[in-house]
């Protein structure tokens, strides 16, 4: 079993930053993949980015691509979602998620295996 564990959502203004923290427990955290989701009103669960194992190889949706950056600190068990220049089209509920099947390919929710309690961001205009 693995636990995991958002923090770090918000009320901001168009324009500002935020970072989302997942900390996980329950498993070793270098073996699996971690992935960010995102599901805003009204629509169906989306792929934000995702990183390896080791953490060498990030992946991002083309909305993002260039605005949000994924990380991990496997000393601490934790992956990151740094967001900047945020617009209220960004409002949602984020989700990190692990995928524990031996691959560092993590795109949409039928990948992943465990899934955070999510952690609403809300951008004001």
């Amino acid at each position: 079993q693995v636990q995991l564990v958002e923090s770090g959502g918000g009320l901001v203004q168009a324009g500002g930053s935020l970072r989302l923290s997942c900390a996980a427990s329950g498993r070793t955290f270098s073996s699996y993949a971690m992935g960010w989701f995102r599901q805003a009103p009204g629509k169906e669960r989306e792929f934000v980015a995702a990183i390896s194992r080791g953490g060498s190889r990030t992946y991002y949706a083309d909305s993002v691509k260039g605005q949000f950056t994924i990380s991990r600190d496997n000393a601490k068990n934790t992956v990151y979602l740094q967001m900047n220049s945020l617009e209220p089209e960004d409002t949602a509920v984020y989700y990190c998620a692990a995928s524990l099947r031996n691959s560092d390919y993590v795109r949409t929710p039928d990948d992943c295996d465990y899934w955070g309690q999510g952690a609403r961001v809300t951008v004001s205009s």
